[in-house]
C-alpha cells in the first residue's frame, strides 16, 4: 500500500431509488437518466475516485453502492450533487465514513 492510498479518505454510498419497484418498472426517460448516472460513476472510476459501485439485489431494499476513496470527506456531497440521477431527483444517496479498508 502506498503512502498516498493512507492519506486517503473512504465512504460507502447508498443509493435509493424512489420506489422499491424501480428496476422493474422504470420509464424511458428514467432509463435514459440511469445510463447518465452509469456513466457517472465509470468516469468516476476511471479517474481513480470510485473503488467500486454497482446494484445490490435485496428484494426489500434495493439500492446501490458506491465506495469512494478521496483526500477529503468535503469533497464526497459534491460527487453527489454531480449524479445524474440525483440531479433528476429519481435518486438519493446517503454516505457514511468507512474506518478501514484492506486490500490485497
Amino acid at each position: 500500500m502506498s503512502d498516498n492510498t493512507l492519506e486517503k479518505k473512504h465512504f460507502l454510498l447508498k443509493i435509493i431509488t424512489t420506489r422499491t419497484t424501480f428496476s422493474q418498472d422504470m420509464t424511458e426517460e428514467e432509463r435514459n437518466i440511469m445510463g447518465q448516472h452509469v456513466g457517472y460513476w465509470t468516469d468516476k472510476q476511471n479517474q481513480g475516485i470510485a473503488v467500486v459501485f454497482g446494484p445490490v439485489l435485496n428484494p426489500s431494499d434495493p439500492h446501490g453502492i458506491v465506495i469512494v476513496e478521496v483526500e477529503n470527506a468535503e469533497q464526497v456531497p459534491t460527487l453527489i450533487a454531480e449524479d445524474p440521477g440525483v440531479i433528476a431527483g429519481i435518486l438519493k444517496t446517503e454516505f457514511y465514513p468507512m474506518k478501514a479498508v484492506l486490500r490485497k
